[in-house]
């Protein structure tokens, strides 16, 4: 057996024996595998970097099968922090109260349940007196990387610097949420955090990330339809700098792309080394209107075919960038 598949299965069991809570969620027992249809052009099963345990109430087994029926082959899953009354004052409505989103323990425990379909980071509310301890603890049990990152603190905040540092020592990558006013706060000045740790991955994800992919962007608008004007910072932080790549889940990446098709084409191929997709979905369906995430594989696979690109979204940048996913 390889030394990493070892290491892999021996965190395993460390989390089987550490007592997980029980969770009404989970499904009772694994399903079936079953034949995962590859995209045309794309190499290989998708890999899909975003997705959340009880997401609006989801079942495992619903999200299991959504993942299957998406064409999905590995999956990240991504838990909430701690949900404290403290925890509550960051986390807003979004990020695991209102969305019901679980946390590391649970992400842990499905993917201990699907071992060759899922893998899991752990992550913490920032600010809080223990986060380094809990992230430490969930990175030394097998957690591949440390997101969503989505609370009320200013990017390049000496809290959030912990997490940069954290990441830079278990050497796994940063997945953040970044919405004006409300979350990882000062995106403008972010590009500073990007050149102190240059050996950090990091994903941008949501509203102004997306958002500021134009050079006029208005930083209050959350889901803009205007025509893009190219050289945003979102543009310029893909361009610039090595350790950024983006997260093209959601409905707000799904509008980045829609809004202006001519501009979604180029920007494609500009970034096509640094783009993952992701779904960031809470639907059971895994298809139609009501799936953000096959709205946005659909607007991919319409904006290229070229099959070298496709690769790179569905599957090959984030094998080069997390790298728990490396032999994905």
């Amino acid at each position: 057996m390889k030394r990493r598949h070892f290491l892999k299965r021996a965190s395993a069991g460390a989390i089987a024996s550490s007592a997980l809570p029980f969770l009404p969620n989970s499904a009772s027992a694994a399903i079936e595998p079953a034949e995962v249809q590859v995209i045309e052009g794309t190499g290989g099963p998708t890999i899909d970097i975003h997705q959340h345990v009880n997401f609006h109430a989801r079942t495992n087994d619903a999200l299991v099968a959504h993942q299957r029926l998406m064409g999905v082959g590995k999956t990240i899953l991504l838990p909430a922090g701690m949900e404290t009354s403290r925890a509550s004052t960051h986390m807003g409505k979004s990020n695991g109260l209102a969305a019901r989103v679980f946390g590391t323990a649970a992400a842990a425990k499905l993917a201990m349940q699907y071992p060759d379909e899922f893998i899991w980071f752990c992550n913490e509310v920032s600010d809080i007196d223990n986060a380094k301890t809990e992230l430490e603890k969930w990175l030394g049990r097998g957690a591949s990387g440390i997101g969503e990152q989505k609370f009320a603190l200013e990017c390049d905040s000496p809290q959030m610097q912990v997490i940069y540092e954290i990441a830079r020592d278990y050497k796994v990558p940063v997945l953040q949420h970044f919405q004006h006013n409300k979350y990882n706060l000062g995106f403008e000045r972010f590009h500073k955090m990007l050149e102190k740790y240059p050996t950090v991955n990091f994903f941008g994800h949501a509203q102004t990330w997306w958002g500021n992919i134009d050079a006029n962007h208005k930083q209050e608008d959350m889901y803009p339809k205007t025509k893009v004007t190219a050289g945003g910072l979102t543009d310029k932080y893909l361009a610039d700098y090595p350790n950024m790549f983006a997260d093209m889940s959601a409905g707000s990446g799904q509008n980045a792309f829609t809004r202006d098709l001519d501009h979604a084409a180029g920007f494609i191929v500009r970034h096509q080394d640094k783009l993952c997709y992701g779904t960031d979905c809470a639907d059971p369906e895994g298809h139609g209107d009501k799936c953000s995430g096959a709205g946005t594989r659909d607007v991919i696979l319409k904006l290229t075919d070229d099959p070298k690109i496709r690769e790179k979204i569905f599957r090959g940048n984030a094998k080069k960038s997390i790298p728990a996913l490396a032999d994905a």
